[in-house]
């Protein structure tokens, strides 16, 4: 049995263009081109298909699925290896949603009962479940400062990675504070976190405005960006991408 590629859109939610697109890449060739053009797909390319969905989600990107295809001998083990790799996906998921959650509920009480907040005086329980990595990886769409982070994470020391994630991590709290507080995007004390976090990007890599707001925009667009970002705040991802905005306008021109 075989199903056409508007069937198999369908069923995957994957777009035609998508699966034209893998065709010509050579990722995911049907099984046969029918008589009026159309692509046709059988099981054996459902299942690669399956593989092709869940190492995206993970985040990996088309030239290395590829590779990881090519490779894999027995489909059985290859799944039971995706699975893996997802039930890790959850755990540190799971990780992050009960940091944030834990973080909430101490931001409430400190502020009920006017004292210091638990997760600040100890700032490693800010960042359980948060991978260092995937802040160089999410940065693939801006070549020049992937480029400089990738040289950069050579050299530096998992105490330096710590450091960093856990001021980055910091940053979204404090913006997520003045959201709450229903501070503009304009407002002085939004505009000088901008800043900052500029001045970190432009540390490692010259930024044109116009790359500034296109990292706005991708706090937004990237879903794991948007991801981390609403873990904090909902609609924190878009009040990042509106104070960039700003920032990128007024101070960049």
């Amino acid at each position: 049995m075989d199903w056409p590629i508007s069937e198999v859109a369908r069923m995957s939610g994957v777009t035609a263009r998508t699966l034209r697109h893998y065709d010509e890449i050579g990722l995911l060739p049907p099984a046969r081109i029918g008589s009026n053009g159309h692509r046709y797909y059988e099981e054996h390319q459902l299942l690669l298909l399956q593989q092709i969905l869940v190492l995206r989600a993970l985040d990996v990107g088309l030239p290395e699925i590829g590779r990881v295809l090519a490779d894999q001998v027995d489909t059985v083990e290859a799944l039971r290896g995706h699975r893996r790799r997802l039930l890790a996906e959850r755990d540190r998921l799971d990780a992050l949603a009960a940091t944030v959650s834990r973080t909430i509920a101490e931001l409430e009480q400190s502020r009920r009962d006017g004292t210091s907040m638990t997760a600040i005086n100890r700032p490693e329980n800010l960042f359980e479940g948060i991978e260092p990595s995937q802040y160089e990886a999410n940065l693939r769409d801006f070549p020049g400062l992937a480029e400089e982070a990738g040289r950069r994470a050579v050299t530096t020391t998992p105490a330096e990675a710590e450091a960093g994630q856990r001021e980055r991590t910091a940053l979204m709290i404090r913006l997520a504070e003045h959201l709450a507080a229903g501070d503009p995007a304009d407002a002085g004390p939004v505009q000088a976190e901008i800043e900052a976090q500029y001045r970190a990007l432009t540390a490692l890599h010259p930024v044109s405005a116009d790359e500034y707001r296109a990292i706005g925009r991708s706090c937004v667009d990237n879903e794991q960006w948007r991801a981390a970002y609403e873990a904090i705040a909902p609609g924190l991802a878009e009040y990042q991408r509106e104070a960039i905005e700003v920032y990128a306008v007024s101070r960049l021109g």
